[in-house]
């Protein structure tokens, strides 16, 4: 064992210290490395291995940015639903155990287990008390002034009710989530009581997306908890390049088939146009029933095709069944005036 140093000797060491006739080492953390790297741009970062955080972060972004989206839509959704104007906005975006998400959650509140078919496993999406009872008021036709927020489980017919708000919160979900994959939300199970509701481990990994619900004077949270289980098979496609230009790409085609399938039925002016040329004013005051106009056309020369009034084709003039008819034999060359 090492020599334990009284108190005598421990103020001597220290006032060498002060005097200067001892420095104080100041030795650097040593990184070890398979490659060699200059030490003072390593940025070194603290990990708790209690909380490991399994997504990363511009994966955590996709995830903020997706649900953003969702946010506006079931905004929007809620305030025509409401007849009145909803704000839905996302207020946090991190990962945490089951076990802490389930204890920051009050009790008894609205908790909905929702499977997201074809992925494996079930969400939750917890919607507080303090938004429920003034939504619920809202629909009874209340005014929401003097509401009283009960601390109790909700009654059927206030769970009936607030099956109509999260459907058109799955329905936002759904085409929030639409440019990833393509998953059909739908709540299995609702509970007052969090505790009782165990759909992973306490300790595994789970993302949480909370939303702040403003109506009025009134506001709420809702959150949203997707175990890292669940995402696991389209965590690769949470890259914000990846599913960014997916979201534009499927966009940009279905724009394209719709403008064809207008365009496809459009009419248009076809019209032959055999010669042209040009002639004074005198003569054209002259023209008389039975005069002829010349052209510098030979009368073998293909007849040019307009399509409103644009040159396209190249044709032989004919007859078909008795009418008039243009056999086209080619496009209009680029030197054709």
């Amino acid at each position: 064992m090492s020599d334990v140093l009284d108190q005598r000797e421990i103020d001597a060491l220290l006032a060498a210290v002060d005097s200067g006739e001892v420095e104080d080492e100041h030795d650097g953390v040593q990184i070890f490395s398979r490659h060699r790297r200059d030490l003072e741009t390593v940025e070194v970062r603290p990990y708790d291995f209690a909380r490991p955080e399994r997504v990363s972060k511009d994966q955590m972004r996709s995830l903020q940015t997706l649900h953003e989206s969702f946010s506006r839509n079931f905004g929007a959704a809620l305030s025509g639903f409401l007849r009145t104007i909803v704000e839905v906005k996302v207020a946090t975006c991190e990962q945490m155990t089951y076990a802490e998400f389930i204890a920051s959650l009050p009790n008894p509140t609205c908790f909905n287990l929702i499977e997201a078919a074809p992925l494996e496993g079930q969400m939750c999406l917890e919607i507080s008390p303090l938004i429920i009872y003034p939504i619920i008021d809202r629909l009874l036709g209340g005014t929401n002034q003097e509401l009283f927020i009960p601390q109790r489980p909700m009654t059927l017919i206030e769970t009936r009710l607030i099956s109509k708000v999260t459907a058109r919160g799955l329905a936002a979900l759904t085409e929030a989530w639409a440019g990833i994959k393509e998953l059909e939300f739908e709540v299995v199970a609702t509970e007052s009581n969090p505790q009782l509701v165990q759909i992973v481990a306490p300790n595994e990994v789970v993302v949480v997306i909370g939303f702040e619900i403003k109506t009025g004077t009134r506001a709420g949270t809702m959150n949203l908890c997707i175990p890292y289980t669940v995402i696991e098979p389209v965590i690769e496609d949470l890259a914000a390049q990846s599913w960014f230009n997916q979201s534009r790409a499927d966009k940009a085609g279905d724009a394209q088939a719709h403008i064809e399938a207008s365009l496809a039925r459009a009419t248009l002016t076809v019209t032959g146009l055999l010669a042209d040329t040009t002639i004074t004013m005198a003569d054209l005051l002259s023209l008389a029933p039975g005069d002829v106009i010349t052209t510098e056309k030979a009368a073998s020369s293909p007849v040019t095709i307009c399509v409103e009034g644009e040159r396209s084709f190249l044709s032989h003039i004919g007859q078909f069944k008795g009418s008039r008819a243009l056999r086209v034999i080619g496009p209009v060359p680029n030197k054709d005036p």
